[in-house]
């Protein structure tokens, strides 16, 4: 998604919100605690940064956003969590990589957790994760029980009863990412950058809708706590062309999973996708919230399923 009044993009901005420096690392040079790692994997080099004291957090961005697009978020609940970000394949800092597909990316996801579960995190963590983030959030969890504390999702992971890719629209978002890849050219070789193509993103927003029509299942492996915050009008609130029908399906899918699991918080802000930029002091407040410090010490969560 982009800003208001703009087509929807189904899996994530590539609109500046703010001043993010020439990195978007201005914070990591600035604090002395925060540390820096890569991971190697798959034939890709994920870079990793961890910073902050308290309840540990991973924070997993989406499609098309990177660690120095969500700075801002991160900074925040730096404050009273020992944060994680990292950057997925072909986005920011990471390399490029020979296949970008969900199971690549939440394999990305899986392997950052398999390494903290070696580091000396004080317990397991909370993971977060912001559009397609929250759906790789979803699968890792489901995938391994005892891994985290808790989830939080960012506007994704949603059960939408309709796919956003169709025919009808299928022109619209071609030349909406094929425009946002010229665009790239500005920020090429920085922490911003994203390596995919215009078609790499629309097969991959074509994957998304598949895998979140099966996303129901999922959930009910998950026996951890669950919030999501998400956006009132994910698609702007122009009204124009797709936007309505557009925003009504994300809400249709939300109430959709309201009812199949009661269970899960749901915090709505007035915002678009870009909420994780232009709303980061309120999503803050709201996981400091629901996923607050705890006292306890380590415990087995190490020994869970890190496949």
């Amino acid at each position: 998604m982009t800003t208001k009044n703009s087509a929807v993009e189904v899996a994530g901005p590539r609109k500046s919100y703010g001043d993010h420096g020439d990195d978007g690392q201005r914070a990591e040079r600035s604090d002395g605690t925060m540390r820096h790692f890569t991971i190697h994997h798959d034939g890709v080099t994920i870079p990793v940064s961890r910073g902050g004291r308290g309840r540990p957090l991973v924070l997993c961005p989406g499609l098309n956003s990177t660690r120095a697009d969500l700075h801002e978020l991160a900074d925040l609940l730096r404050r009273d969590h020992d944060v994680v970000t990292f950057d997925l394949r072909g986005h920011g800092l990471a390399s490029a990589a020979g296949r970008y597909s969900f199971e690549a990316f939440l394999s990305d996801l899986a392997a950052v957790m398999a390494e903290l579960a070696r580091l000396d995190l004080d317990a397991a963590p909370v993971l977060v994760g912001y559009s397609l983030g929250a759906d790789l959030a979803v699968h890792y969890t489901s995938e391994h029980p005892g891994s985290v504390a808790g989830l939080v999702l960012i506007d994704g992971a949603n059960p939408v009863p309709e796919p956003f890719i169709t025919e009808a629209v299928l022109p619209e978002f071609r030349a909406m990412w094929e425009d946002m890849v010229t665009q790239q050219e500005a920020v090429r070789g920085t922490a911003r950058q994203v390596l995919l193509t215009a078609q790499e993103i629309l097969d991959l927003n074509v994957e998304i809708d598949a895998v979140r029509s099966e996303i129901l299942d999922r959930y009910q492996k998950i026996d951890r706590p669950i919030s999501m915050i998400m956006s009132t009008s994910m698609a702007g609130d122009s009204g124009a062309g797709h936007v309505l029908r557009f925003n009504q399906n994300w809400r249709a899918g939300v109430e959709r999973l309201g009812r199949e699991q009661p269970r899960i918080d749901t915090s709505w802000l007035d915002a678009d996708h870009g909420l994780v930029f232009t709303h980061a002091p309120e999503i803050a407040q709201i996981i400091r919230s629901t996923h607050g410090p705890v006292g306890h010490t380590r415990g087995d969560w190490r020994d869970a399923d890190h496949r």
